[in-house]
């Protein structure tokens, strides 16, 4: 048995597989520059949606695309709060009936 073991590399750590004729996809590198002055790359493929923010890896401020494309900021919807839901299922009548309701079996308990 132990003339079949692999000495010296470790399991799952290491491929045996070499990188010839293996063809790469086409990537492109892209500069963000900080508020702070801090300048950093990333590598994207060249199929991908680019960004135009990214988060500073030394400050973790929102930095801009160096090569001047205007930062586009994706519009969001307000959150919905618990009032706004509860006009979704119920009508202004309704819940002033419902708060009548309520009022007149708390003052029935005291």
């Amino acid at each position: 048995m132990a003339d079949r073991t692999l000495r010296g590399s470790g399991l799952g750590a290491k491929s045996f597989e070499d990188e010839t004729s293996v063809e790469f996809a086409p990537r492109q590198e892209i500069g963000f520059d900080c508020p702070l002055g801090h300048h950093f790359t990333k590598v994207f493929s060249e199929e991908a949606e680019l960004p135009t923010l990214w988060e500073c890896p030394r400050c973790g401020r929102e930095s801009e695309r160096s090569d001047g494309v205007p930062k586009v900021v994706k519009e969001t919807k307000p959150q919905r709060t618990h009032w706004d839901m509860l006009r979704e299922r119920r009508s202004i009548p309704e819940l002033e009936e419902l708060l009548a309701e309520r009022i007149d079996t708390l003052r029935q308990k005291g």
